[in-house]
């Protein structure tokens, strides 16, 4: 299992609380001074819990309504680790590309598109491939398509999906055409 990391941002009191009933959040307790946490390289491994806002953390629990019920400060903690694992899993890295599947998305830079389901399907399923994949193969696991079929809706979605690229990216070599059938660059 994972273990997740949890910040305690100047609430030394907090932390304190949180220390003695750590086996109810099932994570690693740190505590930290903003100075201190501010010079940490990645935000995205931790989640923060703090009595007020710090701008330059997005993954971060605000809780100012003192007194709060331990049971309902443990209950928050744990949605948010929840939201927190939920949109890591969401997001796949493919080259200089990000995919939300969440919002079937794609992104790069600034610039995203919005993909239908089967065009998140087919860079997923070449994504996941090494060799070319040929039409049939596609038709077959992504469309469920019997190959006995002749029909050009594999060929068609990837002409849109690269046209859509092309124009918002700029991009004409994320999907490749190959003897063999099509691949990701």
């Amino acid at each position: 299992m994972n273990i997740q990391n949890l910040i305690i941002c100047e609430s030394k009191n907090i932390y304190n609380i949180l220390i003695e009933i750590k086996e109810e959040l099932n994570c690693k307790l740190l505590f930290k001074t903003k100075q201190d946490l501010l010079k940490l390289d990645n935000f995205k491994d931790y989640l923060i819990l703090s009595e007020y806002k710090i701008k330059e953390i997005d993954n971060q629990i605000m809780i100012s309504n003192f007194p709060i019920k331990i049971n309902k400060l443990v209950e928050i903690i744990n949605i948010n680790f929840l939201k927190k694992n939920f949109n890591i899993q969401s997001e796949v890295i493919i080259g200089k590309y990000k995919i939300n599947l969440n919002s079937r998305s794609l992104s790069c830079e600034q610039n995203t598109i919005n993909l239908t389901e089967k065009e998140t399907l087919v860079i997923l399923y070449l994504r996941n491939k090494d060799d070319p994949c040929s039409v049939t193969e596609l038709q077959e696991l992504v469309w469920k398509q019997s190959n006995d079929l002749e029909t050009h809706t594999v060929e068609t979605h990837i002409y849109r999906l690269r046209k859509k690229i092309k124009d918002a990216f700029n991009d004409e070599s994320f999907i490749l055409s190959v003897k063999n059938g099509y691949k990701l660059n």
